[in-house]
């Protein structure tokens, strides 16, 4: 018999169009003899719309965005509450990026509902959006990284000449300035003196009221992917080299400017090191499902974690499924993995007792 699959993508986010390639790719990877899929889009404004269940591969994004016109019940209380009309998914798969997605929201939802779904839990969601609770918890695991600070809006606000004198004390130039709680290089500017660095936190703060800058380094992109529940395996390594001055939103997902090295060209000890980090970072965010873990590698080989991404692209240009590619593992199968992570992760909570007789 085949599982139900809820595909989940769109959302109410900046990143709402890398979550419409990631949706058309695995719509057309994943394995339509083992699954039924049934496409749920959420708009840009929140709605979420239920489109008619998919036989094959979709041939275009625009396959994938449903209006309010449809017949199907199309909106969030029909698709909680409404037993007699909605399919029951045996699993969900969340294809959300950025917030109201990927920062454990919706998440939340699906445990509530008590659905079986892809990727990582609530916790391990909104620690891994939000950079500074990350890197609080990297530091806790002693992990080594970057320098950094942070601030929320109304301190800027309130104390800029003294934030802007902190950043200089504490950081060399250049620096770069992220949203807080954003991915996809979204809102992400570098800095080199202090006017660049006033642009750059107002442009930030369009996209999140909390921004964090954080030390530049000169070194190499390089990352790994992590599957798993209790006992993750790490991918191979590769190395991003961004045709522009950094790997920015538009190199990331259009312009295909970007080289991806598979496996990348690092020393034994510096894998080892990678993968070490990798694990611990994953294991202190109590993560499960899927991982992909960023470093900084200088050239005297050290190793720095930048960030975590608890539910990376999967375009066909995205570094995590290619990893898992080059390690031996393929998109279909890659696919099949997380559902089946996604089953034994809700398993095992099910095992749980709610009542003390």
């Amino acid at each position: 018999m085949k599982k139900r699959i809820g595909l989940l993508y769109g959302g109410k986010s900046a990143e709402h169009e890398v979550s419409l390639s990631t949706a058309t790719a695995v719509s057309k990877a994943i394995d339509y003899d083992k699954y039924e899929v049934h496409p749920i889009y959420i708009t840009l404004d929140g709605q979420w719309l239920r489109g008619p269940q998919l036989t094959k591969p979709v041939e275009s994004i625009e396959q994938l965005q449903f209006t309010s016109e449809s017949k199907l019940p199309n909106n969030i209380t029909e698709f909680i509450l409404d037993k007699n009309t909605q399919v029951q998914f045996d699993v969900v798969f969340p294809l959300l990026h950025g917030t109201n997605g990927e920062d454990g929201t919706v998440q939340g939802l699906l445990e509530v509902l008590d659905y079986p779904y892809v990727g990582n839990g609530v916790l391990a969601s909104s620690a891994g959006m939000d950079k500074v609770i990350m890197k609080q918890l990297f530091e806790i695991a002693g992990l080594k990284q970057v320098p950094y600070v942070y601030f929320i809006r109304q301190e800027w606000n309130q104390q800029q000449m003294q934030i802007l004198e902190k950043c200089q004390q504490k950081l060399n130039w250049p620096m770069f300035v992220k949203p807080a709680n954003l991915g996809s290089s979204v809102g992400i500017s570098k800095a080199s003196n202090e006017k660049e660095l006033i642009d750059a936190i107002q442009f930030a703060f369009q996209y999140d009221r909390k921004v964090i800058v954080e030390q530049g380094v000169k070194a190499r992109e390089i990352e790994m992917g992590v599957l798993g529940n209790n006992n993750p395996k790490v991918s191979v390594a590769g190395e991003i080299k961004p045709m522009t001055e950094f790997y920015d939103y538009d190199s990331k997902y259009k312009d295909g400017s970007t080289v991806l090295i598979i496996p990348a060209e690092i020393s034994s000890s510096v894998e080892a090191t990678m993968k070490d980090m990798a694990i611990r970072a994953f294991k202190i965010l109590d993560c499960s499902g899927l991982v992909r873990s960023d470093f900084f590698v200088t050239e005297h080989d050290e190793v720095y974690i930048n960030e975590v991404n608890t539910m990376p692209g999967f375009t066909p240009v995205s570094m995590y499924p290619l990893l898992w590619q080059h390690t031996g593992v393929s998109y279909p199968e890659l696919i099949d993995t997380l559902i089946e992570l996604a089953i034994e992760r809700h398993t095992e909570k099910q095992q749980l007792q709610y009542n003390r007789d």
